[in-house]
């Protein structure tokens, strides 16, 4: 593939940079790359704010092929303040796209790409937040010729971006090269692309591939409050989009105080089996100590990923524009569940996941209905069951909601039948009481598996419907999602226990992930953060195994006992570092 096995390792290079760029200063920060990694490629940039200069443009990339490095180019799509005589409010800069100025300039910059590049990649900037006289005005023409009444601007952006990607970005290129490949890159904020423009839907027909933001940021002190597992899970749910045409996953060093947590980016986009691993960017990393420190782990990921097929996990189903309970799926990664995502409801799945997200497709609950009857098994989350409440989501459920709420401490939990026992309950206490909604059902008509207790109540928490020759799992999720870190190891567990993936689930606390793949191959992380220290964890694989080995580190791990339905393995799991596992049978 290039300098590593599994991926070709690239980096970004910004307008600034090249612009100021001198030879001597860029063979220099080059021999510090090389000192620690092998670079296959560079996206070179023309244009961020501001054109760096053609005669600059071909100096660095004239550096750059003479280290046998593969050059392509990119695009920021910003236009700064100052250059604006309106002064219309732009957040980011980002462009107006009913202003002639800026889609001239759009234009401009696109043809020199194509003239200079036969690839580029655009950076996820390329959106609009406009609400200047003329963007209104475009709105509300257009809503008013959809029959749209609530004012919103998600159906005209969504429309505007798709022409704007035909008429701006992609003719002005191929009319100079049309050869020239166009990749646009979206943004680490999945859910919140309709309401900017991004378009998936429509992009994925007009572009020849696109790109995936992994990076993640201080959930604490910055306003993107996304969980670290969604560097996997997206890279999943474009894969998944369009097969083969996801190019890689790019992640960044910004908004975060911990390095392992800039490390851990790479990790989990490697952990998709990315074609490319796109560091952003060449200028904050040059002289840094992470590119030392990824340099490190990136042999050993490729070592890791000799042994991975392709990625396979619980998917979880998001149709194109949709919105509701932001990354819950990967708050539930985070907590030990292996999630993919997927725009395609996965009917051929045996196990599936439904959130609140999911019923923005308004067919959904007959395709669940379809689905479970035949033999399928769905885990939904309470906010999908209320989102579907007057849709038809009452065939399968006697849930209902009356709107109460309580705290939630103590819990019962009814392990998974065997042999051994049957109907098991255990009495977890969690270390903090979490807010969850009451979900009211019909006793003997649904069933609770995971239960809160308050006083002499009991509210369901996991509650299973058998329907047809299938089942549906309703899981109260936390009012704040991430009080999912502080439930009980015995209440993470049987909901692990309930939807196993290829026979695998982890016994443990909370922020450990499991990543399986179609070969009888897994991973096991333990991500950093405060306070995280060593713990044990128990790997469960259903049947007799002989032994799970561990081919990177050239070891094995012999069973600690089996069962007459599985054998359990223990190891002690340390934050930071990830093991591969293989299933020996």
């Amino acid at each position: 593939m290039g300098n590593y096995r599994n991926f070709k390792l690239v980096v970004y290079f910004v307008a600034g940079g090249v612009k100021r760029a001198t030879r001597e200063q860029l063979e220099k920060d080059l021999a510090f790359f090389a000192r620690h990694m092998r670079l296959d490629k560079v996206y070179l940039e023309p244009y961020r704010d501001f054109f760096a200069g053609e005669e600059q443009v071909k100096m660095c990339k004239a550096v750059f092929q003479e280290h046998d490095i593969e050059v392509s180019g990119g695009i920021t799509t910003t236009f700064l303040a100052a250059d604006d005589p309106e002064g219309k409010q732009r957040m980011f800069d980002t462009l107006c796209y009913n202003d002639e100025r800026m889609t001239s300039r759009l234009r401009k910059v696109s043809q020199f790409l194509g003239e200079h590049f036969d690839e580029f990649i655009i950076d996820d900037f390329y959106f609009t937040n406009c609400t200047c006289d003329r963007c209104r005005a475009g709105r509300d023409t257009y809503n008013k010729a959809h029959g749209i009444t609530d004012g919103s601007w998600q159906a005209y952006r969504l429309d505007l971006m798709y022409r704007v990607s035909q008429e701006y970005m992609i003719a002005p290129a191929k009319t100079a090269n049309p050869g020239c490949s166009i990749t646009i890159k979206y943004p680490n904020w999945a859910e919140s692309y309709q309401e900017t423009g991004y378009n998936p839907e429509g992009q994925r027909r007009i572009f020849d591939n696109l790109y995936t933001g992994t990076e993640t940021r201080d959930p604490v002190t910055t306003d993107q409050h996304l969980p670290r597992y969604l560097s996997y899970s997206l890279m999943t749910y474009f894969e998944n989009m369009w097969p083969g045409h996801n190019g890689g996953g790019w992640f960044d060093p910004f908004d975060m105080h911990i390095t392992e947590h800039y490390l851990e980016q790479a990790y989990l986009t490697a952990f998709s089996k990315p074609k490319e691993l796109m560091m952003f960017c060449f200028q904050a990393l040059a002289n840094t100590m992470n590119v030392p420190a990824l340099g490190f782990q990136l042999d050993r990921l490729d070592a890791v990923l000799d042994h991975c097929g392709a990625p396979v996990g619980l998917p979880c189903y998001l149709p194109d524009h949709c919105q509701g309970e932001d990354n819950v799926q990967d708050f539930l990664g985070m907590v030990g569940l292996p999630i993919v995502c997927t725009p395609y409801f996965p009917s051929e799945s045996p196990a599936l996941l439904l959130t609140r997200s999911s019923a923005c497709d308004p067919e959904v609950v007959d395709k669940l209905e379809q689905y479970v009857a035949k033999g399928g098994r769905a885990l939904v989350t309470h906010g999908f069951v209320q989102a579907t409440m007057e849709r038809g989501i009452k065939r399968i459920t006697s849930i209902r909601f009356a709107d109460r709420k309580v705290m939630a401490e103590d819990f019962l939990v009814e392990q998974v039948p065997s042999k051994m026992h049957w109907r098991l309950m255990t009495y977890p206490h969690g270390p903090k009481p979490i807010l969850i909604t009451v979900p009211e059902h019909r006793n003997n008509a649904s069933w609770a598996l995971i239960k809160t207790r308050v006083g002499q109540e009991s509210y369901g928490m996991l509650l299973r419907d058998t329907y047809g020759r299938g089942e549906m799992l309703t899981l109260t999720v936390p009012e704040s999602f991430s009080d999912l870190y502080h439930l009980p190891v015995d209440v993470l567990t049987r909901l692990r226990a309930a939807f196993p993936v290829n026979g695998v689930h982890l016994e443990c606390g909370a922020q450990i992930s499991l990543f399986v793949y179609d070969n009888d191959a897994f991973i096991v992380y333990p991500y950093v953060d405060d306070g995280t220290q060593p713990s044990l964890v128990r790997i469960h694989v259903a049947g007799q195994v002989q032994r799970l080995d561990m081919p990177v580190e050239g070891k094995s791990l012999q069973p600690l006992f089996t069962t007459d339905t599985e054998t359990v393995f223990e190891y002690r799991a340390v934050p930071g570092q990830y093991t591969l596992y293989q299933i020996v049978r």
